[in-house]
């Protein structure tokens, strides 16, 4: 229990230091959040506009709508622009809970995985390595990738988290596959 408590803290620390390099110092994420020079008018529109936080689909149907009503805002939206806002009502700069409550996430899918590698005993370094970047990948699939293109967002958008799945789950991956196979 040691040796998964010890390796699976070090793989978070791993991952949550490639979490911040990538959103902090490196250009990894840059792609994902467009500047624009019309933005204190769009807030004051959205601000005047919106009056509860929330993730807002623009333009869509009212709650309870029929699927006519959603296939012919569907069929009148056809070429036509469209945006997808997240909107809070206050900006918030405290970090420390979220950066916490992030490391202990990473702490916890790090000990799942040696959970997951270890039920038929230590897997060679190789297997580790696979294990741990297929973990990246299904996060990436069945998260960013899967939510960005059911949105059709831009590739750049999620180019980002695919670099971070594959870094950060390769680097706990040589961590793990040292550790675990080591005497």
């Amino acid at each position: 229990m040691k040796k998964w408590l010890i390796g699976s803290f070090v793989g978070a620390i791993l991952v949550f230091a490639w979490q911040f390099l990538s959103w902090t110092i490196l250009p990894v994420h840059s792609g994902e959040a467009k500047y624009t020079p019309a933005q204190n008018e769009i807030m004051n529109s959205l601000s005047a506009s919106l009056k509860e936080d929330g993730v807002y689909m623009l333009p869509t149907v009212q709650p309870g709508a029929s699927m006519d009503e959603h296939e012919k805002l569907m069929n009148e939206m056809n070429g036509k622009p469209w945006a997808t806002v997240i909107y809070r009502n206050a900006y918030k700069p405290e970090m420390a809970m979220q950066l916490i409550r992030g490391f202990l996430v990473d702490w916890f899918l790090v000990f799942t995985l040696i959970y997951i590698l270890t039920r038929a005993g230590t897997p060679t370094t190789v297997r580790i390595l696979a294990g741990s970047v297929a973990v990246g990948l299904f996060t990436f699939l069945a998260g960013p990738y899967t939510m960005h293109n059911w949105f059709q967002t831009p590739t750049e958008a999620y180019t980002g988290h695919l670099i971070d799945a594959l870094v950060a789950w390769g680097l706990v991956g040589i961590w793990l596959g040292w550790w675990l196979n080591r005497k």
